[in-house]
């Protein structure tokens, strides 16, 4: 069974392994992640960042007891667990599916996963309008067309351009 945990970046590494102390090598987990460039002065920088920010995926058969649950309350790294993840649970296997369908070999997703949840606007990521937002005036099938400040342009799903809905 999934739950959703809420937890603290710096301290994922040892949320995870205190699960895996508690349950073994049977829990898995999952928060899908990018890897974009950042330009750094005249140094190019891979950047890793995770899409739900502090929000990871956690798997293990015996989630489907609360008492479990409450057992791991005070675990170092964790802030909470979502409520109702027991009757979300096609829901949240639905999510995690579509997020593997967009990932590349190395795990990470491709720009085209978040051409779907746009709506009206977006915040570059990545390329030379990082960390600007943008307005869509068109979606098309292969490309978007966008307003970046007074400039219009177009965003080809063949780039790796990553953007992100605001």
């Amino acid at each position: 069974m999934w739950l959703v945990a809420r937890i603290k970046i710096k301290d994922i590494k040892i949320f995870k392994l205190k699960l895996i102390e508690k349950y073994g090598d049977e829990i898995s987990f999952y928060s899908p992640k990018i890897l974009f460039s950042q330009n750094y002065s005249d140094k190019i920088k891979k950047c890793e960042k995770f899409v739900l920010e502090n929000y990871i995926f956690c798997y293990h058969k015996k989630f489907k007891k609360t008492s479990s649950i409450n057992e791991m309350q005070f675990t170092k790294g964790l802030q909470y667990f979502l409520n109702g993840y027991i009757q979300d649970q096609e829901e949240i296997e639905k999510f995690i599916f579509y997020c593997k369908s967009f990932e590349n070999k190395d795990g990470y997703l491709m720009p085209n996963f978040f051409k779907k949840i746009l709506v009206n606007k977006g915040q570059f990521l990545s390329g030379p309008f990082s960390n600007m937002m943008f307005e869509i005036i068109e979606k098309q099938k292969n490309k978007l067309k966008v307003l970046v400040g007074n400039i219009v342009t177009t965003i080809s799903d063949n780039k790796n351009y990553l953007y992100r809905s605001v």
